[in-house]
């Protein structure tokens, strides 16, 4: 039985994604965010050798809203992730579903050359990956 060609992560990403400064407030950050599906902001490089951040939906539920801070006041960089584990666009799915799996992780910056080139969840491994693979 032919190996079946792999499922890259390029092949079932979102290559639409918000990216803020860790600067911004978390109302401006919210303001700004245009592809709500993704459920996370990307948090941009300061300088060459910085590494890029995350803030998710849940981060702002969890420490802005719970916690009744006023999100104008809120600065991104506070309730970041900072570095993220990225992950590359030519990886296997399956290798990035174990990724995942090992690091409790719900999704993930896709870099590529050094920068940001899309976001993949565990929503988008499992449905878009299959879907690929009937397909």
């Amino acid at each position: 039985m032919p190996e079946r060609e792999p499922i890259r992560v390029r092949d079932v990403m979102k290559r639409q994604f918000d990216i803020v400064d860790g600067m911004d407030t978390v109302a401006v950050a919210l303001e700004r965010m245009r592809h709500v599906d993704t459920k996370s902001l990307i948090v941009r490089k300061r300088h060459a050798d910085d590494e890029y951040g995350v803030v998710l939906i849940s981060d702002i539920a969890r420490q802005v809203l719970a916690k009744d801070r006023a999100p104008d006041r809120v600065n991104i960089y506070e309730i970041m992730s900072k570095p993220v584990i990225t992950v590359a666009p030519d990886m296997d799915i399956r290798y990035c579903a174990r990724l995942f799996a090992r690091f409790d992780l719900s999704r993930a910056p896709v870099v590529e050359h050094g920068e940001v080139i899309g976001i993949v969840s565990l929503t988008d491994l499992v449905i878009k990956g299959m879907a690929h693979q009937q397909g």
